[in-house]
């Protein structure tokens, strides 16, 4: 009968231990179910960022080659406004 008790014993305690490492883990999965999420949501944030900069970035290059495309064409205009005066003073040397 004392074997029997005591064999009770070492089984409660191991039970009690179970429940314990039970609760460890139950709160531990319960925590990193909270990072998770957590990490979810700054990464959907930080997506979220990402494409607006990328948006902007596409914006300011479509802003830059429209302001270069504005220079070339001033730039041909100055030239063909050059060409036309250069064609006057040659018309007038000629002549003269």
């Amino acid at each position: 009968m004392a074997e029997t008790s005591v064999l009770l014993a070492g089984i409660e305690l191991k039970i009690q231990q179970l429940i314990a490492r039970n609760k460890e883990l139950n709160k531990k999965v319960a925590d990193l179910t909270d990072e998770n999420e957590a990490l979810k949501s700054e990464l959907a944030e930080l997506q979220q960022s990402h494409s607006q900069l990328t948006d902007q970035i596409n914006k300011k290059i479509i802003v830059n080659a429209l302001e270069n495309e504005k220079d070339v064409e001033e730039g041909r205009k100055l030239i063909q406004g050059l060409m036309r005066e250069i064609d006057y003073c040659v018309a007038l040397l000629n002549k003269g």
